[in-house]
């Protein structure tokens, strides 16, 4: 028995998802959770073979998850289901550890065939990302400079975007301010930006944020 969790934020996505797969023969479901901090407190006490993630999270995003979730439990399979689109976050979460990438608009057979392709330790591109991949070859490894930071600058740049302040995200992370600080004067360099409205103008130019965080920022 393949055994799944799912994280989403949305309960009636969360539903959809069960749905979709409830016919499936050797596959169960052994958690859902609303919350990264949720799933966090679940993978203490259950064991799924592969993880559905969601990217945008009250609280924690799907990006610390995934982070948490490399560090605790290599075993674990992640594959995110996301609202954005694969040009916005594929190549690099794939980079950052996630097994597979697709869209919550997927066809229930590309869901399935994506669950039991990572379960396998195969990694899962969807046609989209696949393509996207190809390009970037051709074009010599050309990335956005968000593809190129590290897990733990893409986690501290999307809490800056999102309008967190350095003593709030320093807590979160259970870092110190002044480390949340010099990320800060990294991710300022790295991005050719000058201030925090600044990373969110960034952000919202390259699709980084949920609408209703966008339409705020």
């Amino acid at each position: 028995m393949l055994k799944l969790a799912i994280v989403d934020d949305h309960q009636i996505v969360r539903a959809g998802f069960r749905e979709m797969l409830a016919d499936e023969l050797g596959l169960e479901f052994v958690f859902e959770a609303a919350s990264a901090e949720e799933a966090t407190e679940q993978l203490r006490q259950q064991s799924p073979d592969v993880l559905l993630l969601d990217l945008s999270l009250p609280g924690q995003s799907g990006v610390d998850l995934l982070r948490h979730a490399r560090q605790h439990y290599p075993e674990l399979h992640v594959l995110v289901l996301s609202g954005f689109p694969e040009e916005r976050y594929a190549m690099a979460m794939l980079r950052h550890g996630a097994s597979g990438y697709l869209c919550k608009d997927c066809s229930r057979e590309e869901l399935l065939n994506a669950i039991h392709a990572v379960s396998r330790g195969r990694r899962y591109l969807s046609t989209r990302a696949t393509d996207l991949l190809a390009r970037e070859l051709a074009e010599g490894g050309t990335q956005a400079a968000h593809e190129r930071l590290s897990d733990r600058e893409l986690q501290v740049f999307l809490r800056l975007a999102r309008g967190e302040s350095v003593s709030v995200i320093a807590t979160s992370l259970n870092l110190s301010a002044k480390t949340i600080s010099t990320y800060r004067t990294r991710l300022l360099e790295k991005l050719s930006v000058t201030s925090n409205a600044e990373l969110a103008a960034y952000a919202i130019r390259h699709g980084l944020l949920p609408d209703e965080l966008a339409e705020q920022a």
